[in-house]
């Protein structure tokens, strides 16, 4: 389990560190990033909102980390720990169906450069994100 605990939260860091250099004017991979229809985003966040979304995600690095390899009997805050788990689970679990129209395993725009992306690595990444917070909160 360690292992798998390991490749998560390193893909974690990693989605977080991307969401820095976006915030700061990184393009690399953007393209993929973001929905698009007709050639235009469907989503437009702007800096602050990005930095938010990249400490957000590194905190659910954090999450998988504790839940792994700290010892939570000794922890005051356990039992908030394992509910964030179950919470992170259902969140990347609602995120790989999506909202039937732009991400997700039902979407409904397929033509894109983010679609054929979601559909060979977003999908995947967050469904094994899902499964693998659902073991961490579980094993507790």
């Amino acid at each position: 389990m360690n292992f798998i605990v390991s490749v998560t939260i390193t893909t974690l860091v990693i989605a977080g560190v991307f969401h820095f250099y976006w915030a700061f004017g990184g393009t690399l991979g953007l393209d993929r990033a973001i929905p698009t229809k007709d050639g235009k985003a469907l989503l437009n966040p702007g800096k602050v909102l990005t930095i938010i979304v990249g400490f957000i995600i590194l905190s659910f690095a954090w999450i998988a980390y504790i839940l792994n390899f700290k010892d939570l009997s000794v922890i005051s805050y356990s039992e908030q720990i394992v509910y964030a788990g179950w919470f992170l689970s259902g969140v990347f679990a609602v995120r790989s169906i999506g909202d039937f129209n732009m991400v997700g395993l039902f979407k409904k725009i397929k033509s894109t450069k983010f679609a054929e992306f979601d559909t060979k690595y977003f999908i995947p990444l967050t469904s094994y994100w899902a499964i693998t917070f659902a073991l961490l909160a579980y094993r507790v």
